[in-house]
């Protein structure tokens, strides 16, 4: 009688081993191995679900089973698909113009965010395409009625077809004899195969589904859009496993005690990986916000100290995003820090730059920072609109509010010159404002004549930039 093959796998990023160890010599977390029944000792093959019908993959090509030789570079057609209109412009861009046909999209998010919403709404809106939608969470009649409050009563396309399963060979099995041109698992975790005995979620499961599903994508040229749970550490359950075998990885963020939501890229391989959508939250389900720096930006602010308006670009979008300050005197012997949306550590080194080189005592100092509107922003050119929120909550003088800016600050204190600055002035004059702080390096390549409304301010230093906001 065949005997089980067990090894050990860890949980965060699948490496296997054949004995337990306290350490992962892949990603170095502690304690993470755990036991998994991976095969039996058997000859025979593993069984593998098989999608396509005899006749070949749907689409063209031939079966895994066939013989391939290799080819020259010359030989590969390289012409690029067309891709895939989703109907929503955030996503569009997100993705890099489109859906790739024959790509596998991972799709993460918080419980309660509105992961299913936002693909709930994108199906609804397809029109000519067959698309499998495959619950392993949800029941037909609760689809149904998320369905119809967001369809608002238009007109549904017949071509959605809904399958609530959770055995990949069952899926695979009404694959055939649908052949959708889009697949929605709706969750990753909850898909099993009989191949293995591990339960649904494990390491074991989730990476042999994802590889069949994979395998479907790529022979059958069929877009695959996979849901995925968050860890309570906030990152995908399986972060690794799945990262590297998906094509574009997709975070859906936001509070769900608030109406807004960022769709954050941070990886594709068919497009840039720094991009950004954002969604407003309504009843009736997700609306795109086309024009977000309105909306992050306080509309009368009057004479409030600790506010900068920072000019950001993620991805290829440019926002106007409010920084907001709070300095106060520390009241424990150990002065708060404190970053929301901004990274901690880089703000403890402007804090340094400021205290070192402008000569301004932050020890003794509590020092809170937001970015209005839930924004995560990794551009470094905020980081001169931080330094002057911080400095115009110390001193509490206010910024003019005709003002925005952008720079990297250098920790000799030197402005750094900042990508796209074309862009952050384009979007600056378009929301009115009156004049912009620049690094000097990009000042001396730039056609001020293109920008006759702003009055353009070249800074080297930061204490030439605080002299021009404070006098």
């Amino acid at each position: 009688m065949a005997k089980d093959k067990t090894a050990y796998v860890c949980n965060e990023c699948g490496y296997d081993s054949p004995k337990w160890l306290g350490r992962c010599p892949s990603c170095g977390t502690w304690n993470s191995f755990r036991e998994v029944r991976i095969a039996r000792e058997a000859s025979s093959a593993p069984r593998v679900p098989a999608w396509h019908s005899s006749a070949g993959p749907a689409g063209g090509g031939t079966s895994r089973q066939a013989s391939q030789r290799p080819l020259r570079l010359q030989e590969i057609d390289a012409t690029a698909e067309p891709r895939i209109d989703l109907g929503d412009g955030e996503l569009n861009r997100v993705l890099g113009g489109g859906l790739v046909p024959g790509s596998i999209v991972l799709l993460g998010g918080e419980p309660g965010i509105g992961k299913s919403t936002l693909v709930m709404q994108t199906v609804l809106g397809l029109t000519g395409r067959t698309v499998l939608y495959v619950s392993g969470e949800e029941s037909a009649r609760q689809l149904k009625l998320r369905a119809d409050r967001l369809a608002q009563g238009r007109p549904v396309s017949e071509k959605i077809h809904i399958l609530c399963e959770t055995v990949l060979e069952a899926i695979f099995q009404q694959i055939r004899e649908v052949q959708p041109g889009l697949l929605i698992i709706d969750s990753i975790q909850t898909i099993t195969t009989e191949t293995q005995e591990s339960a649904a979620g494990s390491i074991v499961q989730v990476r042999e589904c994802a590889a069949a599903l994979l395998r479907y994508a790529k022979e059958s040229a069929t877009p695959v859009l996979l849901i995925g749970h968050i860890t309570k550490e906030g990152t995908l359950a399986g972060p690794k496993i799945l990262e590297h075998i998906v094509d574009t990885v997709l975070q859906f963020e936001g509070d769900p005690h608030h109406m807004y939501r960022i769709l954050r890229t941070t990886k594709n391989r068919f497009g840039n990986s720094a991009e950004l959508g954002i969604y407003e939250m309504r009843q009736s389900g997700l609306r795109q916000v086309e024009n977000p720096s309105e909306l992050l930006l306080t509309a009368d602010r009057g004479e409030m100290s600790g506010i900068a308006i920072a000019a950001a670009v993620e991805g290829i979008r440019p926002l106007l995003v409010e920084v907001q300050a709070l300095v106060g005197s520390a009241a424990y012997a150990t002065p708060q820090r404190s970053a929301t949306g901004f990274d901690l550590r880089r703000m403890n080194m402007l804090l340094a730059v400021l205290e070192k080189r402008i000569g301004f005592k932050m020890m003794q100092k509590d020092v809170f920072l937001n970015l209005a509107g839930g924004l995560r922003i990794g551009d470094t050119a905020i980081d001169l609109p931080v330094l002057a929120a911080i400095l115009s909550s110390h001193m509490d003088s206010p910024i003019d509010a005709s003002t925005a800016m952008a720079g990297e600050v250098g920790l000799s204190g030197e402005i750094r010159p900042v990508a796209r600055i074309e862009a952050r002035l384009s979007e600056a004059a378009k929301l009115g404002f009156t004049s912009f702080l620049l690094p000097e390096q990009n000042f001396r390549s730039l056609e001020a004549a293109k920008f006759p409304t702003l009055r353009l301010q070249p800074v080297r230093k930061v204490e030439q930039a605080f002299r021009l906001l404070f006098g």
